[in-house]
């Protein structure tokens, strides 16, 4: 049927996955705070089974004590703003408190009694602050106008302490830079130290398969980790074209890419950035260690992950296949079942443990079907001198 349906439809239909990425922006973000928080109702699961197993995991409790935690914390979440509001100039800051389920509201001595009542009215707890979170914000912004050393991590205004915390590295107290910079933040307004295990680096990930990367206002999908980068489809990117990651950050570059012809590129990793012989499963399955890049037969199950439609599964239907895509013909591909979608471009292929190709064009959508050729990757390992980053 989907052969059948392939030669109706005819080479005119396919679509190439970068090519729909390339017309789709970035999705908007809700994290500059405009939207409001939206409050589960009571008929809605608190959260997902995975964050809740992993509440369980981390924090040491039972199933029923994260959900119970989870709506403590949407409460508190919902009422701060509230009480915010009421105690006005008095404001000091408010936090969570795990033991009790409330939140803790300070504000200082000259909050007036209307509002404290106001506040414990609400169900918050109320503390008395030595310093209003004005204070405390315009302390922070001169410490932030220092120039720190290396040995401090560091700070932060801290309600519950009254004060802004400079965290110090372990070991860096009594270090000179160290001890001038304190002085110097005392100056600022009050100012508390700590010390901290290590000094901070950065997070910005692995590059796992399947996860997205964007240049320009293209969205395409990570294919396989390479030692020094990672490979990915061609029409993602030209060469020089910078990459960033989910975050944002940069990447890298792309050092070598080529379509049509050949639908392959790789891109150069850097700036916190670095490799792991990983397939994201993307909460389906789990994560797919990649252990080498044996070719599977036609007629072998094969599952792609990409940044859009995340994990999905199939056959290969076919090898060596030219497709005709309108920019021009790409040979020696590799035809499978498996559906994909704007921003899957060039996102894993993978039999079992092992690296297939990267996700080039296709036809149909992952709710009808359709079906999806991939580039091999012996093929871009072997055009680059790439090594496969294995497990």
């Amino acid at each position: 049927m989907r052969r059948n349906r392939f030669r109706q439809t005819g080479l005119a239909a396919l679509l190439v996955l970068g090519t729909w990425a390339a017309a789709a922006t970035v999705p908007a973000s809700a994290s500059d705070g405009s939207s409001p928080i939206r409050v589960s109702t009571a008929d809605e699961a608190p959260a997902s089974a995975g964050l809740l197993s992993a509440m369980q995991r981390d924090l040491g409790l039972t199933r029923a004590q994260a959900e119970d935690r989870l709506a403590d914390e949407q409460r508190a979440t919902a009422l701060e703003p509230e009480v915010r509001r009421t105690a006005g100039a008095a404001y000091g800051g408010s936090w969570f408190d795990a033991a009790s389920g409330r939140l803790t509201v300070a504000v200082t001595a000259g909050a007036s009694p209307a509002a404290v009542r106001a506040i414990r009215a609400t169900g918050a707890a109320v503390r008395t602050a030595p310093h209003s979170a004005r204070e405390l914000d315009a302390t922070k912004r001169r410490v932030d106008a220092l120039s720190a050393p290396e040995g401090v991590s560091s700070w932060h205004t801290d309600p519950e302490a009254g004060a802004v915390v400079v965290n110090v590295v372990a070991g860096q107290r009594s270090d000179n830079d160290v001890r001038s910079f304190v002085a110097r933040a005392r100056e600022a307004g009050p100012v508390t130290v700590a010390e901290v295990a290590s000094a901070p680096r950065t997070f910005a990930a692995g590059t796992v398969g399947g996860d997205p990367y964007y240049t320009g206002n293209v969205r395409c999908s990570i294919g396989f980790s390479v030692h020094g980068g990672f490979v990915t489809a061609g029409h993602c990117g030209g060469a020089g074209a910078a990459v960033r990651g989910w975050d944002g950050t940069h990447i890298g570059t792309f050092q070598g890419s080529s379509f049509p012809e050949n639908d392959y590129a790789w891109v150069s990793v850097g700036s916190g950035w670095w490799t792991v012989p990983v397939v994201l499963g993307w909460g389906t399955v789990s994560d797919q260690l990649v252990r080498g890049s044996a070719e599977a037969p036609v007629g072998a199950s094969v599952c792609r992950s990409g940044s859009t439609t995340h994990w999905h599964c199939g056959t290969v239907l076919a090898k060596n296949e030219t497709v005709n895509y309108s920019q021009g013909a790409v040979r020696q591909m590799t035809k499978t079942s498996v559906c994909a979608e704007p921003g899957d471009s060039g996102g894993s292929f993978i039999s079992g443990d092992q690296a297939q190709g990267v996700t080039s064009g296709g036809w149909g959508n992952c709710a009808s079907g359709g079906e999806t050729w991939h580039q091999p990757v012996n093929e871009i390992l072997n055009r680059y001198g790439l090594t496969l980053h294995t497990a």
